[in-house]
């Protein structure tokens, strides 16, 4: 009896954010992890600002991410959270499997990348090596990533740095893009972001010569395109 309770106390629980715009997917992955002895979820978020608020105020080990969310997209929360706190742990669970997501979240600093289709092991696998230091990517996507580099190298066709116009955007810009994206004016987004019209304005005017997109309705079609709103059924 003494043996038993002196593992139970000494196990470290893993503490886990969990960050999904659906509510039902959020209860059914609270509910698999919490099977764990060692994983327990401290916080729930379905919005992007509203994810960047309950990092601070849980201070999780480890930050399970979706990539599509209102407000603010999962790689911004990802990246200006991780500016604030470097050594925190992000794993993405999302249901986009293209290189392109999987090699942004790797440059953001992600321990991890898992596809919303995964087994219940493989998310447990990801949250654990997350909070050892590691980096766990779902074999699908490993496999993915690895040939289409593969295949680029052979080709010669290796993308170089900065050509995503998505990345020549600041960080400021691409917050104001998706906001623009799900429809909000420029006085909506200025009271969002506790700016001026005029600044939304200039915001505006730069990021579209820098996507040589000079109407809303060409921003909206990239936003979708890219993947930083997604289309709900």
């Amino acid at each position: 009896m003494h043996i038993f309770l002196s593992r139970v106390l000494i196990m470290e629980l893993i503490r886990v954010l969990l960050i999904d715009d659906h509510e039902l997917v959020r209860s059914g992955i609270k509910a698999l992890l919490e099977k764990s002895e060692d994983i327990r979820v401290v916080g729930e978020a379905g919005e992007g600002h509203e994810a960047l608020r309950c990092i601070k105020e849980t201070n999780p080990d480890v930050v399970l991410l979706d990539i599509s969310l209102p407000g603010l997209n999962g790689l911004e929360v990802a990246a200006k959270a991780r500016k604030d706190s470097p050594r925190l742990r992000i794993v993405f669970l999302s249901m986009h499997s293209n290189e392109e997501y999987v090699l942004q979240a790797l440059k953001i600093g992600a321990s991890g990348y898992v596809l919303k289709q995964s087994s219940t092991r493989e998310l447990e696998l990801a949250v654990r090596s997350a909070k050892k230091g590691e980096t766990f990517l779902s074999p699908a996507i490993s496999n993915t990533v690895v040939s289409d580099y593969m295949a680029r190298l052979k080709g010669g066709n290796v993308r170089k740095p900065g050509v995503n116009p998505y990345e020549v955007l600041t960080s400021r810009q691409r917050e104001i893009l998706q906001l623009i994206a799900e429809g909000f004016s420029s006085k909506e987004i200025a009271q969002k972001l506790g700016l001026s019209i005029n600044t939304i304005e200039v915001h505006r005017a730069n990021l579209m010569d820098r996507l040589n997109i000079h109407d809303i309705a060409g921003l909206v079609r990239y936003a979708i395109q890219t993947g930083i709103i997604e289309v709900k059924g």
